[in-house]
């Protein structure tokens, strides 16, 4: 069951995610490389530029959109709305699309979300979604905090390096020196 919105969390807006419409023109490309294929034969081979008009209507239509309420999820031929209390979790497989696990035991693949899509998601579901990205940044700084406010009576009596020159050689005559510089 996902967690109660709390106060501190700001108010969830609508996000959809989708195909970016630059894809369209990778859609124009490929109608425009069909098109001398087509003339060579127009009455036979017309049927082709079906192909670039399906594409692009598939890029159009596909997408996932997140509210405080659920998912709403377009397919090329079907929609389906999902509510936040009928999905028990996500996966996120190597190669496609994440999917939704859902209570009932069905598993709903969400059209066009991956992983790098998440803290989108997570903006969009008022807290039901955590954003991994934002935790592991949050952790990275309480231990930056951390390593800061830590007591100078800790550090080692030493500051000089490991590997810094005796005191009594003279300064640039080590291996690692270039004459050339001086």
């Amino acid at each position: 069951m996902p967690p109660h919105s709390s106060s501190h969390i700001a108010d969830p807006i609508e996000q959809s995610v989708h195909i970016s419409k630059l894809g369209l023109l990778a859609v124009g490309l490929l109608a425009i490389c069909l098109s001398p294929i087509v003339l060579t034969n127009p009455a036979l081979l017309s049927v082709l530029l079906v192909i670039p008009v399906v594409v692009g209507w598939w890029m159009l239509r596909v997408r996932t959109t997140v509210t405080a309420d659920g998912l709403r999820l377009r397919r090329m031929f079907s929609s389906e709305t999902i509510g936040w209390s009928e999905i028990k979790g996500f996966r996120f497989p190597k190669r496609g699309w994440a999917r939704a696990d859902l209570t009932d035991g069905r598993e709903v693949s969400l059209p066009v979300v991956t992983f790098g899509r998440l803290p989108q998601i997570a903006a969009a579901s008022g807290g039901r979604v955590t954003d991994p990205y934002a935790a592991a940044d949050r952790a990275a700084r309480e231990k930056a905090a951390a390593e800061s406010s830590a007591p100078e009576s800790s550090a080692p009596e030493s500051t000089a390096p490991e590997n810094s020159a005796p005191e009594d050689t003279e300064p640039g005559s080590g291996p690692e020196s270039d004459p050339g510089t001086k």
